[in-house]
């Protein structure tokens, strides 16, 4: 296990990812169920493989996948919100976990870009 904020805050995203998809599918929704179980699970994943890159480009590339699963993740919680397959008390608390870790990645991105140089 790691304990870097931002292993931590994925890995606890992701969990909380795959209980919403068990709710989803106990009601029937598939089609976004999957998509989120997809790209919610998919950014604890990328940051994981980031730590055994191969070379500094790869590192970067991985964070990267990360921020881009973290964004169509929020895409998809807000369709969910939208279409009231989840309150707006539970569309805000996993917007804001997810909005945290895009902020995180952002910065790591950043700071390994930097260092790249």
């Amino acid at each position: 296990m790691r304990n870097d904020p931002l292993s931590v805050q994925s890995m606890d995203f992701s969990v909380q990812i795959i209980n919403l998809v068990k709710e989803l599918k106990a009601k029937r929704e598939t089609i976004i169920s999957n998509q989120i179980g997809r790209s919610g699970t998919s950014i604890g994943a990328n940051i994981r493989e980031a730590q055994y890159a191969h070379g500094k480009p790869d590192f970067i590339a991985k964070p990267q996948i990360a921020l881009k699963e973290a964004n169509e993740t929020g895409y998809w919680l807000e369709l969910l919100y939208r279409t009231e397959y989840i309150s707006e008390s539970e569309y805000k608390s996993l917007d804001s976990a997810c909005a945290s870790i895009r902020v995180m990645l952002i910065s790591s991105v950043n700071t390994a870009k930097e260092n790249q140089r």
